[in-house]
C-alpha cells in the first residue's frame, strides 16, 4: 500500500475542562467537538483523565467509592493557527472555568491512498 506523506508546522490546542461541564444543556466537550468539526478541522480527540485537580485544588479521582464525579477531559486538536484563532471567541463564551493552550508542533502526517 503507498502512502502520502506530509511535514509542516502546525498549532496544537489542548483545552482542558472537567466532565461535568456543560453548554446548552449538553456536555461542553460535545459542545466544543461539534464547533471544530462544523469548522471543517481536520481532526479532534477527547481524552478522559483518571484524576486530576485545576486551581480549585481539589483533586477529582476515578475511585468506585466517589458519587460525583468531575473527571479531567483534554479535547486536542492539530490545525492552522489562523483557523483556531478564529474560534477563541466562541470559545471564550463556552469555556466557564478550564485552560486553553496552544502551542506550534512540527507534524509528520502519513494517508493512504485510496
Amino acid at each position: 500500500m503507498e502512502h502520502e506523506r506530509f511535514e509542516g508546522e502546525r498549532t496544537l490546542m489542548r483545552i482542558h475542562i472537567g466532565e461535568s461541564d456543560r453548554w446548552h444543556g449538553k456536555p461542553l466537550y460535545d459542545a466544543i467537538v461539534e464547533l471544530l468539526r462544523g469548522e471543517k478541522f481536520s481532526g479532534v480527540t477527547v481524552l478522559r483523565g483518571v484524576g486530576g485537580f485545576g486551581s480549585s485544588s481539589v483533586y477529582h479521582t476515578e475511585k468506585i467509592m466517589r458519587l460525583s464525579q468531575d473527571l479531567p477531559i483534554v479535547i486536542e486538536s492539530v490545525e492552522f493557527a489562523e483557523r483556531i484563532e478564529k474560534i477563541l471567541p466562541q470559545l471564550d463564551e463556552m469555556i466557564g472555568g478550564g485552560l486553553v493552550t496552544l502551542e506550534k508542533v512540527r507534524v509528520i502526517l502519513y494517508r493512504s491512498h485510496k
